[in-house]
Parts: C-alpha cells; structure tokens; sequence
C-alpha cells in the first residue's frame, strides 16, 4: 500500500463492496459521523445509516451504509455492514416513495410505538439513499 493511505474495506455478508486505496473516510457512526486519515489512532464503533463518503486522489465516491461496525486503524478502515449501496445501485424515485410512506406511517403514530421506531427507521434509509444519489448526481 502506497504510504499516506488507509485500506478501506466495505463489506457486506453477500460481498467485498470495496477494496481500495483512499485518502480519508467519512461515515456515519452511532454516536455522530466520524472522519479517518492514515495514521489515525485505532478504535471500533458502530455505525449508523447514513452515508459513507471517501475521497481517493481528486475523486469523491460515496454509498449508503445501513448499520454495521467501524474497525479503523492507522492504515485500515474496515466497515461491516448488512447493506451498502453504490449510487448507480439506488433507484431515486424508490427510495423518495420509501421516504413518503414512511413520513405518512410517522404522521399519525405515538412515538413510543414500535410502528413509528419501525416507519422512522425506514425514512432514515429512505434519506440515507436520495442524499447517496443527490450527491453523485444520479437523482
């Protein structure tokens, strides 16, 4: 591996998403989104749905991650999750139906219910892939 970049590794429990080379990591983690560089201190966390976003050279790429583990190191950054989605995987229009029929399910739920963690959950994954496809251009 070339010095002054971290191995990044995105895998899920069908297949290796990612295996590349990177410059820095943004995810999402449980407790707020994090950043990585080489050299960073080592440290797991769990992650969040949200969007993973790493820069390689001048090229920024970036996939929706629901959920999983964080292992970074000062050289490696291995994310384990049950999805990830490139942005030339997601259908926009999908995932805006996703968003409204969770926004409508939320709308007249108590917030304890198990429907509404359920419906809530669903509109993160929903936003987590239109901000996927925004940001690559593909929406």
């Amino acid at each position: 591996m070339a010095e002054g970049k971290l191995l990044l590794e995105v895998v899920t429990p069908y297949r290796r998403l990612v295996s590349a080379e990177v410059d820095e990591v943004t995810a999402p983690g449980f407790r707020g989104e994090f950043g990585a560089l080489p050299g960073h201190t080592p440290y797991l966390c769990q992650l969040a749905i949200g969007v993973l976003s790493y820069r390689a050279g001048s090229a920024r790429y970036f996939l929706s991650i629901m959920g999983g583990y964080a292992e970074v190191g000062p050289e490696r950054v291995t994310l384990l999750t049950e999805v990830a989605e490139r942005a030339e995987d997601i259908v926009a229009e999908r995932a805006r139906s996703a968003r409204r029929r969770a926004e409508e399910r939320m709308a007249g739920r108590a917030q304890e219910s198990v429907d509404f963690e359920r419906a809530a959950a669903a509109l993160r994954r929903a936003l987590a892939r239109l901000d996927v496809a925004r940001q690559s251009g593909v929406s």
